[in-house]
Formats: C-alpha cells, structure tokens, sequence
C-alpha cells in the first residue's frame, strides 16, 4: 500500500501540473487595455507640451 501511495505522488503532481499550465495558459480578454493605452496617451502629450515650452 505504500507503494501505490509513492506513486500516486508523481501522478497528482503531473495533474497540478497539467492543470495549472492550462490555466496559466488561458486566453485573457483584453478589455483594460483601452484606458491604458489612453492614459498613456495623456501622458505623451504632457510631455510634449512641457518640452515645447523650452
């Protein structure tokens, strides 16, 4: 009996594994990027405007 527990050990790890990597995996929605990519460009125009003053 403690054979078969010492070999479900590598198997359970195998599935967390196996399970884990698909979840890492996932396609995730990008819907946050679009107020990102606005702030971002706030920020190139600051700097633009506080450069063009110099």
């Amino acid at each position: 009996m403690a054979v078969l527990a010492w070999l479900l050990i590598p198997l359970l790890t195998a599935i967390g594994a196996g399970l884990w990597g698909s979840w890492a995996g996932r396609n995730r929605k990008a819907a946050g990027d679009g107020s990102e990519l606005a702030g971002y460009a706030r920020f190139r125009e600051a700097m633009e405007k506080s450069h063009s003053g110099t």
